[in-house]
Parts: structure tokens; C-alpha cells; sequence
């Protein structure tokens, strides 16, 4: 269960590792399947579960074919209400 939900367009997309640079790349693949896993970053507006809006730097794990797994808020870089 994911603590947050991203509200709108996630910019500033950036691959971090891929292939065997993924660290969890078996647990990934034994979850979701084989695929070209990269672990990804993003800056987006994510609403908390009191409901306070925050634009926050987060990572996820994706593959072709399989999409975007394990979205985690590494850091709030301000909070909006």
C-alpha cells in the first residue's frame, strides 16, 4: 500500500541504474517478471495521507512492457498547503 498519491505529471524524469545496476533486479523480475528494469527518479506534486500537498523527489522501478513498480518519496522539496 502505497502512504501518498501522486497527483498530476511527474517531470524531470531521470534513469538512475539500469540492468544489472538495479540492485533488486531478481526480486523485480520474481514479483513482476522479466524485463529491462531501470530504477527511475521524478519530481512531482504528491498528496499525503493527512492531505497536504507536497512536491516531492521520487524514485520508482519500470520496465517495457510491465510499467511503474515501487514508488517511494525520497525527499519533500516544499509543501504546498
Amino acid at each position: 500500500m502505497r502512504k501518498f498519491r501522486i497527483v498530476g505529471p511527474v517531470r524531470d524524469v531521470e534513469a538512475i541504474a539500469s540492468g544489472r545496476g538495479v540492485r533488486i533486479r531478481r526480486r523485480l523480475e520474481r514479483l513482476y517478471g522479466r524485463g529491462r528494469w531501470r530504477k527511475m527518479k521524478g519530481v512531482a506534486v504528491v498528496e499525503l495521507p493527512d492531505g497536504t500537498l507536497c512536491e516531492a523527489e521520487i524514485h520508482w522501478y519500470e520496465a517495457h512492457g510491465i510499467g511503474r513498480r515501487g514508488f517511494k518519496i525520497k525527499r519533500i522539496i516544499r509543501v504546498l498547503t
